[in-house]
C-alpha cells in the first residue's frame, strides 16, 4: 500500500512501542501520543513525532488529527500487576479509557476528515466454546469489570456507519517478556499454574510481535472486527506445561475447577474455554503470525525477562525450541 499518515494512541504500550518501527519500515509517517515528557522523548528515539493529546476531548483531538490517514488507538489503562487484575475497581481509568476516550478519539477522527479508526478491543470476552472454533460472529458475554470493551467496539462501528473505515482488533491474551509473564513465571515456580479453568479448556494467545503486526496489517482492512490470534490455540494444560518447560520448571499443578466458581465474575471469564480462529485476519490481509503456538516462543520470552528492559523482535533462533 502507498505511504500514509498515521496517528496512534496507546504508543508507549508494549504493542505501540513494536508497532511503531514495523509502521516507518513501510514508510508511513507516525504521530505518536506520549502523556509525559518522557515517554515523548521515547517516541521520538523510535523516530515518531511526538505529541501531548487528552484522549478524552474531542476537539483537542480533531486538532492532533488533521491531516492524518489514519488513526490506531491502543489506549488502555491496565492494572499494574496480575493480582491487581483480580480486583473490578482496579479496571476504572481502564473503563474510561476505553467508553469516553474511543468515543472522543472516534468523533475527532471524523472531525478532522481521518479516514480509517483502528481500535483495541480485548477478544477472551467471548462466551465458553468448548473446542469449537470462535469466530467474530461468536456471542460476547463480557464481566462487570470489562464491559467497556463493547463501548470501544461501539466507537469503531459509529465511524464505519458515519462513512469512515472502522477496524476492530479483538487480540487474544499478550505474551512476551513483559511483568505479566514474570508473574506467570513466579507462580509455576512454585508449583502451580497461572491460568484458571479446566485442564482441556483452550487459551488462545499471541505474542506480543505478532499483535503489532496485526496493527499494520489493520491499515489494509475492510471494515469489521478481527480476531488477533495464534493459529493453534493451547489448552490450559499445554500452555502452563510448555512454560514450565521454558522456565526449566516443573510441570505444575492447575488451579482447582471450583476456584473459577467461587472467584467471582473476573474469574469465571478468565475460566472460558476460547478457541479462536484468526482466519478472516488472514483471509483479508498478509498477515499471519510469525509464532504459530505460544509453543515456539515461550522459551525465548522467558529468557528475555531479565536481560532486556523493553520489548525487542525475537530472533527466529531464539524462538526455536530445542
Amino acid at each position: 500500500m502507498s505511504a500514509v499518515r498515521v496517528l496512534i494512541t496507546g504508543a508507549t504500550g508494549v504493542v505501540g512501542r513494536l508497532a511503531i518501527p514495523q509502521l516507518l519500515a513501510r514508510g508511513h509517517w507516525v504521530t505518536a501520543v506520549g502523556r509525559t515528557p518522557e515517554k515523548r522523548a521515547a517516541l521520538t528515539v523510535l523516530g515518531a513525532d511526538a505529541v501531548a493529546l487528552d484522549i478524552f476531548d474531542a476537539d483537542s483531538a480533531r486538532r492532533a488529527m488533521a491531516g492524518h490517514d489514519a488513526v490506531i488507538n491502543l489506549a488502555t489503562h491496565m492494572p499494574s500487576s496480575t493480582f491487581r487484575m483480580l480486583l473490578p475497581w482496579a479496571w476504572r481509568e481502564n473503563d474510561r479509557v476505553r467508553r469516553e476516550g474511543s468515543a472522543a478519539l472516534a468523533q475527532g477522527a471524523l472531525a478532522a476528515g481521518v479516514s480509517r479508526f483502528i481500535q483495541e478491543s480485548f477478544a477472551p470476552v467471548y462466551e465458553d466454546g468448548g473446542a469449537q472454533w470462535i469466530e467474530e460472529e461468536w456471542p460476547q458475554r463480557p464481566a462487570p469489570y470489562n464491559r467497556t470493551v463493547i463501548d470501544a467496539e461501539r466507537s469503531a462501528a459509529r465511524f464505519t456507519s458515519a462513512g469512515g473505515v472502522g477496524v476492530v482488533l479483538r487480540f487474544a491474551g499478550f505474551y512476551g517478556p513483559d511483568p505479566f509473564l514474570r508473574d506467570m513465571v513466579g507462580v509455576v515456580r512454585r508449583g502451580w499454574g497461572p491460568l484458571v479453568g479446566r485442564a482441556g479448556a483452550y487459551w488462545s494467545s499471541v505474542s506480543h510481535e505478532d499483535a503489532a503486526s496485526a496493527v499494520v496489517a489493520a491499515l489494509e482492512l475492510p471494515p469489521g472486527i478481527y480476531n488477533v490470534c495464534d493459529d493453534e490455540p493451547l489448552t490450559r494444560r499445554e500452555w502452563v506445561d510448555a512454560l514450565a518447560d521454558a522456565a526449566g520448571a516443573p510441570r505444575p499443578r492447575l488451579v482447582p475447577g471450583w476456584a473459577a466458581a467461587v472467584g467471582g465474575a473476573s474469574l469465571e471469564l478468565l475460566s472460558r474455554s476460547q478457541r479462536m480462529t484468526n482466519a478472516k485476519l488472514k483471509s483479508a490481509s498478509t498477515w499471519t503470525p510469525r509464532w504459530r503456538t505460544a509453543r515456539e516462543v515461550l522459551r525465548a520470552a522467558v529468557g528475555m525477562l531479565d536481560s532486556d528492559p523493553g520489548p525487542r523482535t525475537i530472533r527466529a533462533d531464539e524462538g526455536a525450541s530445542p
